[in-house]
C-alpha cells in the first residue's frame, strides 16, 4: 500500500531524485520503513512520505530542493530526540542525518568538528581521547546538533558554558539551498540566531566546538533523602549553589524511588529528594568544596565517588532509552522559597507515576556570557526547573501531561523570562514561542527569519513565523 503523499509525487521525478542520490531513500511499504520512522519519544507515531539519509552536504541540498519542488513538509532529524516530534512528520520528507555521523578533533587547537548526524557519545569519545571535552548534554544517544541548536544544557555548563557557548561555527543548508558558514565573523546575525533557535534557519551539516581539558575522572554522586527533609536539603542547595566554584554541577530531583533504588522499605513509594552532584576537579577538592552538601546527615542511599568522565556521561542512557513515552514542561526560577518547595513535594506525591521535578543550578560560565549575546533566554536565572514525565501505558498520556502542565504552573509566581526550548513537549503558538525567547529576542528572530527563511520552509520546530 502506498501512502497518499507518495501517490501525489510524480514517479518520474521521484525516480530521478533516487537515481542521483547516494544515500538511502525509504518509502512506505519498505521493510525498513517502520524502524526508520521511529523516534525517541514513544508518544510520536508519524508516517512520512519518504525518509532520506544524505551522506554529505550536497545531498542535503538535493533532498531539500526535491521536497520544496514537491511542496512537501520538511522534518530534520539529527538524533531523533525532539520531545514534540519535530524530527519527523506525516506525509512529508524526513531528512535524516544518520548517514552523516563522525567527529574529528584537533588536539593542538582544541577544536572538534562534528558532522550533523553525530551523537553526543561520538563527541565525548573523540574529545576525551585527547583529554578534552565541551558541554554535551546528559544522554549520550542524543544528537549533537539538536541539543546545541536549542542552547545545550549539560554537566559542564557552569565550567564551560552551554553547548552554544562552546560553539565556534556551524555550516548549514539554508532554505534557498545554499551551504553557508556562520560564526562570529561570517554571517554573525545568523550565528546569533542559530545559538538558541537554530532549527528555524537551516539544516546544520557540521558544527565546530572549542574544547577544554576535562577528566579523565570526575567526582560524581547522588544523595537520596526522604521528602520530609526537603526544606533542609533544598535549602542547603539553595544557599550553596550561587557561590559554588565553576567545577561544580549541582541539581535536585524530587520524585519517587525507582524499583532498583536501595532505600529502606518504609520509604518505598514515598516521595524522595535527590541531590545530584559532579565535580571536575580533584577528589580532595571535591570533598572540600561539596562539604556543605555532603554533611547533611546520613542519606537513605547514595554517595560521592570517582568515575571516568565518559562513565558519567553514559549514566542516564538506560533510564532514558528509546521507546518510552515522554512529556515535559520547563522554566527558569528567580528563587526557590520554602513555599515553593512544599508545593513541589505535594505535587510529586499526587503524580500518576514516575514524574519528577528537576532543578539545575545555573550561574558560573553560563551567567558570565552577556545576556543578549545569543538567542538563548534564561542564562541570567539562578535555577532551571523541569516537570518531566516518562511512562509506558498510552492510557496515561493525558494524566502525565496534565501533571507536568500543572507542575510548571505552580512555579509561575517565581519564574523569570525564558524557557529551555529543548525541554518543551508542546508545539507552540506565537504566544508560547515568545515566552521561550522574550519579546526583544523574539522580534529580532522574526526579522532574521524573514531574511533567511521568508517562506517558513523550516517550520517543524518551535517556530518563529516570518
Amino acid at each position: 500500500m502506498v501512502d497518499q503523499a507518495v501517490r501525489s509525487i510524480d514517479p518520474t521525478r521521484l525516480q530521478a531524485f533516487r537515481d542521483g542520490f547516494a544515500g538511502d531513500v525509504v518509502l512506505p511499504g519498505a521493510e525498513t520503513y517502520d524502524a526508520s520512522r521511529a523516534v525517541w519519544n514513544g508518544m510520536i507515531d508519524r508516517r512520512p512520505a519518504l525518509i532520506v539519509r544524505p551522506t554529505n552536504a550536497a545531498e542535503v541540498v538535493a533532498a531539500l530542493r526535491f521536497a520544496r519542488d514537491e511542496d512537501l513538509a520538511i522534518a530534520v532529524r539529527s538524533g531523533g530526540h525532539s520531545l514534540p516530534g519535530h524530527s519527523t512528520c506525516d506525509d512529508g520528507v524526513v531528512i535524516d542525518l544518520a548517514g552523516m555521523r563522525g567527529v574529528t578533533v584537533d588536539p593542538e587547537r582544541r577544536v572538534a568538528r562534528v558532522n550533523g548526524g553525530a551523537r553526543l557519545a561520538e563527541l565525548d569519545d573523540a574529545a576525551q581521547a585527547a583529554g578534552l571535552a565541551c558541554t554535551a548534554g546528559t544522554v549520550s544517544h542524543t544528537g549533537v546538533a539538536g541539543l546545541t541548536l536549542g542552547g545545550g544544557m549539560g554537566r559542564l555548563q557552569r565550567k564551560l558554558g552551554l553547548a552554544i557557548d562552546c560553539l565556534r561555527a556551524v555550516e548549514l543548508v539554508t532554505a534557498d539551498g545554499r551551504l553557508v558558514r556562520a560564526s562570529a565573523d561570517e554571517h554573525p546575525d545568523l550565528f546569533w540566531g542559530v545559538r538558541g533557535a537554530g532549527p528555524n534557519f537551516g539544516i546544520v551539516t557540521a558544527l565546530e566546538f572549542d574544547l577544554a581539558p576535562i577528566g579523565p575522572e570526575v567526582s560524581r554522586g547522588f544523595l537520596v533523602y526522604p521528602a520530609a527533609r526537603a526544606r533542609e536539603v533544598m535549602g542547603a542547595f539553595r544557599e550553596f549553589a550561587p557561590g559554588a566554584p565553576d567545577d561544580v554541577f549541582a541539581s535536585i530531583f524530587i520524585g519517587h524511588p525507582d524499583p532498583g533504588d536501595e532505600v529502606p522499605a518504609e520509604h518505598a513509594g514515598r516521595p524522595i529528594v535527590v541531590l545530584s552532584l559532579a565535580f571536575t576537579g580533584s577528589e580532595a577538592e571535591a570533598n572540600r568544596v561539596l562539604a556543605p552538601l555532603l554533611s547533611l546527615g546520613v542519606p537513605l542511599s547514595g554517595g560521592l565517588r570517582r568515575m571516568g568522565y565518559l562513565e558519567a556521561q553514559h549514566a542516564n542512557d538506560e533510564s532514558l532509552d528509546w521507546g518510552r513515552r515522554a512529556y515535559s514542561k520547563s522554566g527558569f526560577l528567580g528563587s526557590l522559597p520554602d513555599e515553593l518547595i512544599d508545593a513541589l513535594v505535594a505535587h510529586v506525591a499526587a503524580s500518576p507515576g514516575e514524574d519528577v521535578f528537576s532543578i539545575w543550578a545555573f550561574g558560573g560560565a553560563v551567567g558570565r556570557v552577556p545576556d543578549d549575546a545569543t538567542a538563548f533566554a534564561g542564562r541570567t536565572a539562578p535555577l532551571w526547573i523541569g516537570a518531566e514525565c516518562m511512562w509506558d501505558d498510552p492510557a496515561l498520556d493525558a494524566a502525565h501531561a496534565e501533571w507536568s502542565r500543572r507542575g510548571i504552573a505552580i512555579t509561575e509566581p517565581w519564574s523569570v523570562t525564558g524557557r529551555y526550548v529543548n525541554d518543551i513537549s508542546d508545539h507552540g503558538d506565537e504566544a508560547m514561542v515568545r515566552s521561550i525567547y522574550g519579546d526583544a529576542r523574539y522580534d529580532r528572530l522574526v526579522a532574521l527569519k524573514r531574511a533567511w527563511d521568508p517562506d517558513n520552509v523550516f517550520r517543524l520546530n518551535q517556530n518563529i513565523r516570518p
